[in-house]
């Protein structure tokens, strides 16, 4: 239960800095994410899901 903690505070942290120093640059993303086409955001998605697995699994085969 604690790693699940971790990694959620993590993942806020990550975004929280996102926020903080670039918010001019957020908007940016947003605009041009919601230009793309709906397939392209889905691959995103995929790959990021797929990156967050294989990162999760590494780390569990590590020991960490």
């Amino acid at each position: 239960m604690a790693w699940i903690l971790l990694a959620l505070g993590l993942v806020l942290i990550v975004e929280g800095l996102v926020f903080a120093l670039a918010p001019f640059r957020f908007d940016e993303l947003l605009r041009l994410l919601a230009d793309m086409p709906l397939q392209t955001r889905r691959l995103i998605g995929l790959a990021a899901l797929a990156a967050g697995v294989l990162l999760v699994a590494i780390s569990r085969y590590a020991g960490l």
